[in-house]
């Protein structure tokens, strides 16, 4: 069975203790340092020496009948002092022979302190409480080293196997019960796991959260530190943890030797964990699985600024992740970066609403293009959108521009940033290539060439059509004779049942052509 978080018994802190069955049976009572109930124990510790301060290392619940101090108040203060010096967690006083009741100087003392003291009324075998408090520490420090060998062993398998990063951290967001989150030294967020209401919640908060994770662990706030050969490149902090902070710890170290590893071997990927961050946000937004609204926190703490800007949709088309992202720097532009599907990248832009836009992106293309040659670079865009909401669509917008350019040969007539606008009827077409009606409309059209044995005459309807229905040019392009081509025009005119000479019919033709082809690819 697998170890996890809700198996391991809390942290026994001196309230706990308190409520034991067999410590009840003393009728134990709190008489200083109520406020300080929720402190750890450590370990039980019988002592009636006066110095037992010396022979303490901290969270030491302190049991005695205080033989060794009744008739001295001083010896009484100082008792309670040293325990306190000591970092005790509490101390338990016996009453019987040497105290009927509580010592008014070692109350005062406790509660000067803030040193929890509790008096048993009713004759107590010390050794019932060690016992009782001693078994469940020991078998809580075994369950958390039991947990930190199956987390090793489990995430230590899942990097054997090639897991990608993701998989990793959905394994201890399992054992730990809480978001888990995996930022680089910036507090840009790399990675996240976990319950998704949860995680959006810490997102949202991130800034705060951040600095929180930076400083002081508290309040369930556990981070470790990931690096290697001296250099630290980034932390994995557990959000809210609910179990005590030394198994939390544990956890978070065993987790960030296994990302350490899983960097260090490659993870089973092409591209950083900053990347791959992005492939998911922007993929999600070109998706519109996830509503942009939920992906809002992710994209503010993965470094993207978000309040009061304008966001530009790129898709560059052959354009390598790497530079794109080194050209934004250089040019000081925020966004984002992620490799898309058939050499296809994205990229958001966030310009501030003062700036010009359409400008800063019309200079990122020019840029680009200049350093890597007009014949190997497509800059599609989608109209600038104010609304955050608006970013999915306008992805998609230009994901649709790059595709109807991708195969053009007239790549070099094209302005540095194309729109919609730039790719005319094509561009419309495959705006609306998964429309049923379109679908339906070209097979209609077109029904008379679809069979395999007609792309040939396809293919020269395509170029005939292409040049505007010049036909020297179309022999040129196909290398056959003018009377050659006449005789092919004329056989695609009988299997169409059309005239190519009529502009509305060839229209027609050209446009189901078009929706053809666009639904190919």
């Amino acid at each position: 069975m697998t170890i996890t978080l809700d198996s391991l018994e809390p942290a026994l802190s001196v309230r706990q203790v308190l409520t034991l069955e067999r410590v009840l049976a003393g009728e134990p009572e709190v008489v200083a340092g109520a406020g300080h109930l929720d402190r750890l124990v450590r370990w039980v510790h019988v002592a009636e020496a006066a110095d037992v301060g010396v022979m303490l290392s901290g969270g030491e619940m302190v049991l005695t009948t205080g033989v060794l101090l009744a008739g001295d108040e001083d010896k009484q203060a100082e008792y309670v002092r040293s325990l306190h010096r000591a970092e005790a967690a509490a101390v338990v006083l016996g009453l019987g022979r040497a105290f009927p009741a509580a010592p008014d100087v070692m109350r005062r003392a406790a509660e000067r302190c803030g040193l929890p003291m509790v008096v048993l009324h009713r004759p107590f075998p010390f050794a019932d409480l060690t016992e009782e408090v001693q078994s469940r520490l020991v078998r809580r420090k075994f369950a958390a080293v039991s947990l930190s060998e199956a987390v090793r062993t489990e995430l230590t398998a899942l990097i054997t196997a090639g897991a990608p990063l993701q998989r990793l951290l959905d394994e201890v967001a399992r054992h730990s019960a809480c978001p888990v989150v995996v930022t680089n030294l910036a507090h840009r967020v790399l990675g996240t796991a976990g319950e998704r209401p949860a995680v959006d919640d810490v997102l949202r908060d991130w800034e705060r959260i951040a600095r929180q994770a930076g400083g002081t662990e508290g309040d369930g706030w556990i981070r470790a530190e990931l690096g290697g050969r001296g250099e630290r490149w980034g932390r994995i902090v557990l959000c809210g943890y609910r179990g005590d902070t030394a198994t939390g710890r544990l956890l978070a170290d065993r987790a960030a030797e296994a990302l350490v590893l899983h960097r260090m071997l490659g993870g089973g990927a092409t591209c950083s964990w900053e990347e791959q961050s992005a492939q998911g946000l922007l993929t999600d937004l070109v998706s519109g699985v996830v509503p942009a609204r939920q992906l809002l926190p992710r994209a503010r703490a993965a470094g993207l600024p978000v309040n009061r800007r304008t966001f530009v949709p790129l898709v560059v088309r052959d354009g390598d992740p790497a530079r794109l992202e080194r050209l934004l720097r250089l040019l000081g532009l925020p966004g984002l970066v992620a490799e898309l599907a058939d050499g296809a990248t994205a990229v958001l832009l966030s310009v501030p609403r003062d700036q010009d836009a359409g400008a800063l992106a019309a200079h990122f293309a020019t840029r680009l293009r200049t350093e890597s040659g007009p014949d190997h670079t497509v800059v599609a865009a989608a109209e600038p959108r104010a609304a955050w909401d608006d970013v999915p669509t306008g992805l998609r917008e230009a994901q649709h521009v790059s595709d109807a350019v991708a195969d053009s040969s007239a790549v070099l007539d094209l302005p540095p940033v194309v729109r919609l606008k730039d790719v005319h009827l094509r561009g419309l077409v495959r705006l609306l290539r998964d429309d049923p009606h379109v679908q339906s409309f070209a097979e209609r059209e077109l029904d008379g060439l679809l069979r395999e044995s007609d792309e040939d005459l396809l293919s020269v309807l395509r170029t005939y059509l292409a040049t505007g229905r010049n036909k020297s040019r179309t022999a040129q392009l196909h290398h056959v004779s003018r009377p050659a081509l006449y005789r092919r025009l004329e056989a695609i005119q009988v299997r169409l049942g059309v005239d190519l000479d009529d502009f509305e019919q060839a229209a027609s033709v050209h446009i189901a052509l078009l929706a053809h082809d666009a639904q190919q690819q």
